[in-house]
């Protein structure tokens, strides 16, 4: 027989335990990921593929549409393990199921005999003749606590069968969730699938069509790659003659790396620092198209696409926004480039290329997301954003700085 702490504790678990089959935390995380890559894709839809009318080359659309395949894949691989997840937590329900109705078909046949057994010997005087044939008071006493324990282990068990239904049929209703949300995630696979299938069909036929030119590709990457050089090299310069000035100003080696900075400049640079991780996004809408580093080439995987900082598609007209509060640094523009914005922030400086409108000149005080200007739309309809993040003049990687990036 339980006694009543171990009964009441025995409770409390059956009764808890029926909550613990609400969403697990694995759940939770999959699900975020899914719902991240999901949105992802919407922007990307949106921010490339939506206007049909403009005429891209073909190997920015193929630039595009391995960006997507990549996004969708992992978009079905989260889903799968969503799906296999949900398959485990059945399988682990069903056999909780099966073993609790095996629990109270016991409970429950236990207890009609108890109830019968009492039953047959429940009149008043057949409990009085119990107390009244002790051999003494003392067994008396301990009759009479029996007779107490035995009606509380009639009310217990009453009890426990009761939490067990409840817990049984809140399974159940589980259960059902799960699977309905299972079947949700296989049918959302299965046209997630079909997409990639024709989406992997479209960037075969345009890689195709790509390699039947030959060095004309090779010859176009490497040309966009020395305009970028080029305006990576003029950032270099800029800040280069910054730092210089800097220390100049400062009574030190004008050979210094690194700027020589006024205590409010320290400051600025320790607030920009702390908030690493959780700096907006120069842009309100937009996916990164070129990562930073060192990247192969999607068309060509023996050609290099090296970036020092990231490439945001983003919508036409689209506002550029300053990541923190600082001081325009400068504002260049090469003989075929589009506009370039550096805003220092202390010894860290954040440049915003490919601008088609500037707001703001040298010298200017910047706050945390002021728009600074617009972002250009070439022919094609591709409107890119150009965005970098420097230490002194060392390039950092901007996904470790700019949130969820």
């Amino acid at each position: 027989m339980l006694n009543r702490a171990t009964y009441i504790l025995f409770l409390f678990l059956i009764l808890n335990s029926v909550s613990a089959h609400a969403q697990s935390p694995k759940q939770k995380a999959l699900e975020a990921k899914r719902q991240k890559y999901a949105k992802e894709l919407k922007q990307l839809n949106a921010l490339l593929f939506s206007n049909k009318k403009e005429e891209k080359s073909a190997i920015s659309l193929v630039e595009d549409l391995t960006y997507k395949v990549s996004v969708r894949r992992n978009l079905i691989k989260v889903t799968n393990d969503q799906a296999n997840l949900l398959t485990r937590e059945i399988n682990a329900n069903q056999n909780e199921i099966s073993s609790l109705r095996d629990q109270l078909t016991t409970l429950k046949k236990e207890y009609s005999e108890m109830i019968v057994k009492s039953y047959k010997s429940k009149s008043e005087q057949s409990r009085v003749m119990f107390l009244l044939s002790s051999d003494d008071f003392k067994q008396a006493y301990k009759r009479l606590q029996y007779i107490k324990q035995y009606a509380d282990y009639q009310k217990e068990q009453g009890e426990l069968i009761k939490a067990k239904t409840q817990k049984l049929q809140e399974l159940n209703t589980e259960l059902l969730r799960q699977k309905k949300d299972k079947d949700k995630l296989i049918a959302e696979n299965r046209l997630a699938k079909k997409e990639l299938e024709k989406e992997l069909r479209e960037q075969e036929k345009l890689i195709a069509s790509i390699r039947k030119s030959g060095n004309t590709y090779a010859s176009k990457i490497k040309k966009k790659q020395q305009e970028i050089d080029a305006i990576d090299r003029e950032i270099n310069r800029l800040i280069r003659e910054a730092i210089a000035e800097s220390n100049k100003k400062a009574g030190k080696s004008t050979k210094s790396k690194g700027f020589a900075l006024t205590p409010e400049a320290k400051l600025i640079a320790k607030n920009f620092v702390s908030n690493k991780g959780n700096l907006p996004w120069p842009v309100e809408k937009g996916v990164v198209k070129v990562r930073y580093g060192t990247q192969k080439s999607p068309i060509d995987p023996t050609l290099e696409i090296k970036s020092n900082g990231v490439r945001i598609a983003t919508e036409k007209n689209a506002k550029v926004r300053a990541v923190f509060k600082g001081e325009v640094l400068a504002v260049t523009g090469q003989k075929y480039s589009n506009p370039t914005v550096l805003i220092q922030h202390g010894n860290y400086i954040t440049a915003y290329r490919n601008l088609s409108t500037v707001y703001v000149k040298k010298g200017d005080k910047i706050t945390a997301k002021q728009v600074i200007g617009e972002v250009f739309t070439n022919r094609q309809g591709e409107t890119m954003l150009g965005f970098g993040i420097f230490k002194d003049s060392k390039p950092q990687n901007p996904a470790s700085w700019i949130y969820k990036m």
